[in-house]
């Protein structure tokens, strides 16, 4: 069994059914959903958009192999409408980017594990420190507190204030 840290983003069409779909299709997919951040609403990193994101961390019990995690979930994103451009970044329906695995260090053309960006964004850091602050970085051997805290990203990143419908 394997844990595996993930981050779902979308700034576009429903953004909250966005996420909540996404979580579904995670149990379907990958495995159980052992914990998940709150939702943070952020400013886009590395492009200009008026569309703000919606931000979740979750953390999937998996029994699947990198690779595997990697094919379902750009098959979850695919399924919600994402557009891959490979060499820009660009608003989307659905992001979810693997943070974590384990302990995992992994470098492949396809997948980079840990994801190698994870201390420089801001909307990244907020939520996985929520759910896991002590997590320690395998390759910067730092904690995801003291990433967030010494985190220079000046960019918006706020908890997202929604009203959970009550059937």
């Amino acid at each position: 069994m394997h844990t595996v840290i993930l981050l779902l983003g979308s700034n576009l069409g429903n953004r909250l059914a966005n996420l909540e779909i996404a979580m579904s299709l995670l149990k379907d997919e990958v495995g159980a959903i052992v914990r998940h951040s709150s939702v943070y609403e952020t400013t886009p990193w590395g492009f200009e958009s008026s569309d703000l994101f919606l931000n979740q961390a979750v953390a999937v019990n998996t029994t699947r192999q990198p690779e595997e995690i990697l094919r379902h979930i750009q098959f979850i994103e695919a399924t919600l409408g994402r557009k891959r451009i490979k060499t820009v970044y660009i608003s989307r329906t659905m992001d979810i980017d693997i943070l974590f695995i384990d302990q995992l260090i992994l470098e492949t053309p396809e997948l980079t594990v840990p994801h190698p960006l994870i201390q420089d964004r801001r909307f990244v850091l907020e939520p996985l420190a929520e759910i896991m602050p002590g997590f320690i970085h395998p390759k910067l051997n730092q904690s995801v507190a003291e990433l967030l805290i010494e985190c220079k990203d000046p960019l918006m990143v706020s908890l997202y204030e929604y009203l959970e419908q009550r059937s």
